[in-house]
């Protein structure tokens, strides 16, 4: 399970079997969401969150905190899925410790 961010206590992560369509993991606790990046000519026309199975969505705060980072955030994810799953290359990790504004 590779984690690449970590934004104001809010991890980012891949499951490690991951599938398509390109997406990613954030976790705060016990709670979990997924963001689905919908592409089009490489740029990202969309991003869609939802429940992960057996798992507690993101609340109110982190659920903000999670939506404002992939709109910052959302094409270096796609870059790093895109390096661990298709070209195998290892991934940082990246703690962020700005606030996105």
């Amino acid at each position: 399970m590779p984690k690449i961010f970590e934004y104001f206590g809010i991890i980012f992560f891949f499951y490690s079997n991951e599938h398509e369509p390109i997406h990613v993991h954030a976790k705060s606790g016990e709670f979990e969401s997924k963001a689905e990046f919908i592409l089009v000519n490489g740029q990202i026309e969309e991003v869609v969150i939802s429940s992960v199975k057996g798992k507690k969505p993101l609340k109110d705060k982190d659920l903000k905190e999670f939506q404002v980072f992939l709109e910052s955030y959302g094409l270096k994810i796609v870059a790093k899925w895109v390096d661990y799953f298709v070209y195998h290359k290892k991934i940082e990790f990246e703690k962020i410790t700005e606030r996105i504004k």
